[in-house]
C-alpha cells in the first residue's frame, strides 16, 4: 500500500490550479440547458457580460470562446495588422505572442523587472524610441498581469500615451486583482480575460474582451460572429471569426463569479503561507511578493542557489515524488523556436526567471490535506540532505 500524507495517497495528484466547481455551477448549468437556448443571443451570455462589465467597472463586455480569441481581437480593434508591430513581454504565455502573428503584425519583444515579472517599463521607453526612429507602426503595447500582479501602469500608461500608441491589457490571469483601487484589464483602450480550466475562475474554455469604447466592442463583436450583416440573408463584408463564447458556458461563469471573492480570498490564504515558510529561506522570495491587490492565481518561488543550496528544479523534482505538480514560470518567447529571430529588447531577467523560479499549487480547489502535504513536501525537502 502507498505511504499516505494528510489523509491522501502520494500517487493522488495535487494539481497546480485545478477549476474549483461544485453544486452552484451544477445547478447554473442545468438552469441553461432547460431554458432552451443555446445561441448567443440567449439569456445567459447577454447576462454574463453585463455582470462581467458591472464587476470591473466598465461600459461593455463581449464573451469570447478563449482569451486568446478575446486577444486577436482587441489588437484588430486598435489597428494591429500587416505593415505594424506589437511590442510584448517575452515572459507571457504563447498566446499573447500568436495573438499578434493572426492580425500579421510582427511581435517585438521587450524583457521584465526582476521583482514582479512584469513588463520593464524603462526599457519599453526606449525600446518606443528605437522603434520610431526606424520608421515602425507601433499599433499596440500588450502589457501582461504577470501571476495576477498587474503592471505598473502609473508609467506605462503617460509613456504610451505620450508616443500615440494604444495598450492592450492581457489581464487572462488577473481577473479580481486592482491596481490602486481600479479594476485590471480596465487600464488600456481594450482589456481581456481568459476562463481557461487553470484560470482563477472557469468556464472550461472561454474568455472576456471589456472596454468603454463602444466602437470596440460593437466591431469585435461583428468579426467574431463570422461578420454576418444585419439583413435576412447572410451576407458578409468582412472576413469573420466564430469566436463566440456557448451560452451553456456563459452560465458557468455566472456561477464563478459570484464566488469569485471566495476564491481569491483562498488562494490569498495559501500565498500567505508560502511567503511566511519562504520567508526563512535564505536566497527564496515569492515574486511579486506584498501585492494586496493581486488575485494570487499562482505563487511563484524564486531561487537565488547560491545563496540558497539548491536550485528551483530540485525543489520540483522533490515534490513530483510525492504527486504534486509544479512547473517554471513562462520560458521566455525570444527563446521559443518559433520567435527565435524576432527583434528583442533584453537584460535577461526573464531568462534568469525562467531558470530560478517554480510556481506552486495555488488552486482555490485545493483540499486543506493537499495543502498540508505541499508543505510537508517543502518542509521535507529544505531539512533533508542535499
Amino acid at each position: 500500500m502507498a505511504p499516505r500524507s494528510g489523509g491522501l495517497a502520494v500517487t493522488d495528484p495535487v494539481y497546480l490550479s485545478p477549476p474549483d466547481i461544485g453544486e452552484l455551477e451544477e445547478a447554473c448549468l442545468l438552469r441553461a440547458i432547460r431554458g432552451g437556448r443555446f445561441d448567443p443571443e440567449g439569456p445567459e451570455l447577454g447576462a454574463f457580460e453585463r455582470e462581467v462589465a458591472a464587476r470591473v467597472g466598465v461600459g461593455y463586455a463581449l464573451g469570447l470562446s478563449s482569451g486568446t480569441a478575446a486577444l486577436h481581437m482587441a489588437l484588430l480593434a486598435v489597428g494591429a495588422g500587416p505593415g505594424s508591430v506589437v511590442v510584448v513581454p517575452t515572459l507571457t504565455f504563447a498566446a499573447t505572442a500568436n495573438a499578434v502573428i493572426y492580425t500579421g503584425a510582427e511581435p517585438v519583444f521587450v524583457d521584465c523587472e526582476a521583482a514582479t515579472g512584469n513588463l520593464d517599463v524603462d526599457l519599453l521607453s526606449d525600446l518606443l524610441g528605437r522603434l520610431a526612429d526606424a520608421g515602425r507602426r507601433v499599433a499596440a503595447v500588450l502589457a501582461v498581469d504577470i501571476n495576477g500582479r498587474c503592471a505598473d501602469y502609473d508609467r506605462l500608461l503617460p509613456l504610451c500615451a505620450a508616443t500615440g500608441v494604444a495598450v492592450v491589457e492581457d489581464a487572462a490571469q488577473a481577473l479580481g486583482s486592482t491596481y490602486r483601487g481600479r479594476s485590471a484589464g480596465t487600464f488600456g483602450r481594450v482589456g481581456i480575460y481568459s476562463f481557461s480550466h487553470n484560470k482563477i475562475m472557469t468556464t472550461s474554455a472561454g474568455g472576456m474582451l471589456v472596454s468603454d469604447d463602444a466602437g470596440i466592442v460593437a466591431r469585435a463583436r461583428h468579426l467574431a460572429t463570422q461578420a454576418r450583416e444585419p439583413v435576412p440573408h447572410y451576407e458578409h463584408r468582412d472576413v469573420g471569426y466564430n469566436y463566440r463564447l456557448s451560452t451553456l458556458l456563459a452560465a458557468l461563469g455566472r456561477a464563478q463569479l459570484g464566488r469569485l471573492d471566495t476564491m481569491i480570498a483562498r488562494r490569498r490564504a495559501l500565498r500567505d503561507r508560502y511567503e511566511r515558510l519562504f520567508s526563512a529561506v535564505p536566497g527564496t522570495r515569492i515574486l511579486g511578493a506584498g501585492d494586496a491587490g493581486s488575485n494570487c492565481w499562482l505563487t511563484s518561488v524564486v531561487v537565488e542557489a547560491e545563496r540558497a543550496g539548491w536550485h528551483a528544479e530540485d525543489l520540483g523534482r522533490h515534490l513530483a515524488t510525492r504527486g504534486v505538480e509544479t512547473r517554471p514560470m513562462w520560458k521566455p518567447m525570444h527563446r521559443q523556436p518559433v520567435y527565435a529571430d524576432r527583434q528583442v529588447a533584453l537584460t535577461g531577467v526573464a531568462d534568469e526567471l525562467f531558470a530560478s523560479s517554480l510556481s506552486l499549487p495555488s488552486g482555490s480547489a485545493l483540499t486543506d490535506e493537499q495543502v498540508e502535504r505541499v508543505l510537508d513536501g517543502i518542509v521535507e525537502f529544505l531539512e533533508g540532505p542535499r
